[in-house]
């Protein structure tokens, strides 16, 4: 079974988010902030992680990417964005500070599932 971590500071996007993607299969785990976020990262390693950028505390989501990216174990893990950071110019930077792709809240129910099944399907193709 995929794993996904969803890293969301907000209770009810969390538990949405969640019961989105238990529906599609997937086990999903949790974090309120970026600092519990990482060590769930270091310690399930997820398949993928769905990363709010505005998180609480003194690690941000661009913080949390940039901790992914830098991490020889770690750094290839498949980083979306799921933020409602929806500027000009805001998709571009979150991708040239480490994640691998963006999608802007509110959430399209439909979207979130077509765009973690994308990702998945992709990572059967490689092997």
């Amino acid at each position: 079974m995929k794993t996904i971590l969803y890293i969301e500071d907000h209770y009810h996007n969390r538990r949405l988010v969640e019961k989105i993607l238990r529906t599609q299969g997937y086990t999903v785990l949790l974090a309120e902030d970026g600092e519990s976020g990482w060590q769930m990262i270091q310690a399930h390693q997820p398949d993928l992680v769905l990363l709010d950028i505005a998180l609480p505390g003194e690690m941000d989501g661009l913080d949390v990417a940039a901790r992914v990216r830098d991490d020889a174990v770690l750094c290839s893990t498949w980083i979306v964005a799921l933020t409602a950071s929806a500027m000009r110019g805001d998709r571009e930077r979150f991708l040239s500070r480490g994640c691998d792709d963006y999608l802007a809240k509110p959430i399209q129910v439909r979207d979130l599932i077509d765009k973690v099944a994308d990702y998945f399907k992709s990572q059967e193709k490689e092997r």
